[in-house]
């Protein structure tokens, strides 16, 4: 690959698939609209042998908090975003990650930086005052509402953000309104480049045509979602439902273990998650930034069924206020939800899908891509995308 071609360095972490996932969409919007005009690297500092052991651990240490202590996670968050502690955190960030940022800065020689982290920033504003450097830098916030401190550091050339909420959060907390641009969670480019038929895609899939299809998405978080699909499985109606185990070895080894009275597809992990979801009416998952993206992007309404305290909660809170979803505790709340949802021949559920396709951000890793296409080459591309204030988004972006 010739110098001359653009050098995106994208920052990311593996607490959970959200933050990969957008670098991974970020990554596919660049190669798909400039061909090879730019090399688009992704890279993990925390994976770095210069990073912290008990920050290279904390990747997998999340899940283990979130499903073992929810409650104290909660606190735990909570605490954190307060402005003391966050400024306290951030200067040891600064300090402890400095090295494997140097490095991967180093190794990549990126044009322009794009994190979808945030516990990069503090160590990267550091990096550019003592080496006197500078070299474009945005964060992509990968939740809806609800959002850590940590996220927003004024000293970014941008910070993306997916909601007007989040934009208002990023203003209050120093960053200049000139610096965020509402583009969306960036999302996999196949859901806006996807041409075919919903009963061209479930053909090619296997699946039935002309059924009320659910689709079920698990993580390695889920826990009681073989106790909700049990609902559907003995729902009466006619439905066919794909699940995915999300990488949940458990949770895929029960799935097959289910006597299924409905058409079932089961699925351990699947890299053409837009292609199910096209082919779905409704989604039922946990409450993360990256499944409700997706489902919004494809205009697909949501139940909720299991929330991490903290961040979690503003995205649930989100997709109910919109009208694009409901959230349930207990398998009865399921039945009565996917009732409402099918009674009068689905009016609550096309209210709903009309719903999700008003707010969702289909093209959201394009315009992250364009921002940092014109950052390289010197413009001020998220200004020209539509900063802070955007009149455009209407009241519920």
């Amino acid at each position: 690959m010739q110098r001359s071609s653009v050098r995106v360095l994208i920052l990311t972490a593996d607490a959970g698939f959200g933050h990969r996932s957008a670098a991974k969409a970020v990554a596919e919007a660049l190669h798909n609209r400039y061909g090879d005009q730019v090399v688009a690297s992704i890279a993990n500092p925390l994976d770095s042998r210069l990073a912290p052991i008990l920050l290279r651990e904390s990747q997998t240490d999340y899940d283990r908090w979130v499903n073992q202590v929810p409650e104290l996670y909660r606190l735990g968050y909570e605490a954190s975003s307060t402005l003391i502690p966050t400024r306290m955190l951030e200067d040891a960030l600064a300090v402890l990650l400095f090295e494997a940022i140097k490095e991967t800065y180093s190794i990549h020689k990126p044009d322009v930086v794009l994190t979808t982290y945030p516990l990069y920033q503090a160590a990267i504003a550091l990096l550019y005052r003592t080496r006197k450097i500078h070299i474009p830098v945005f964060t992509v916030v990968t939740d809806l509402a609800t959002v850590h401190r940590l996220w927003f550091h004024k000293k970014m050339d941008g910070c993306l953000v997916p909601t007007r909420i989040v934009a208002e959060m990023a203003v209050s907390n120093q960053v200049p309104a000139a610096k965020v641009c509402i583009t969306g969670i960036p999302v996999y480019p196949d859901i806006t480049l996807e041409s075919r038929s919903r009963e061209e895609i479930r053909a090619d899939l296997g699946w039935q045509e002309g059924i009320t299809t659910i689709l079920a998405v698990g993580s390695r978080r889920s826990n009681r979602l073989v106790e909700m699909l049990n609902i559907v499985n003995h729902y009466g109606a006619p439905l066919q439902l794909a699940v995915v185990a999300g990488k949940n070895e458990a949770l895929y080894q029960q799935l097959h273990q289910v006597d299924w009275h409905i058409p079932v597809h089961i699925y351990d992990f699947v890299d053409r998650m837009p292609a199910l979801m096209k082919s779905s009416d409704l989604v039922i998952s946990k409450a993360g930034g990256l499944i409700v993206t997706e489902s919004l992007a494809c205009g697909l309404p949501m139940i909720l069924t299991e929330i991490i305290p903290g961040q979690e909660t503003g995205n649930a809170e989100y997709v109910k206020a919109a009208g694009a979803g409901v959230t349930v505790n207990t398998p009865v709340d399921l039945l009565e939800s996917l009732h409402h949802f099918l009674a009068d021949n689905g009016a609550m559920l096309t209210r709903y899908t009309k719903n999700a396709r008003v707010i969702g951000k289909p093209d959201s890793a394009f315009k992250v891509a364009e921002i940092l296409w014109q950052a390289a080459h010197g413009r001020a591309g998220c200004r020209k995308n539509g900063s802070m204030p955007n009149p455009e988004e209407g009241s519920q972006s």
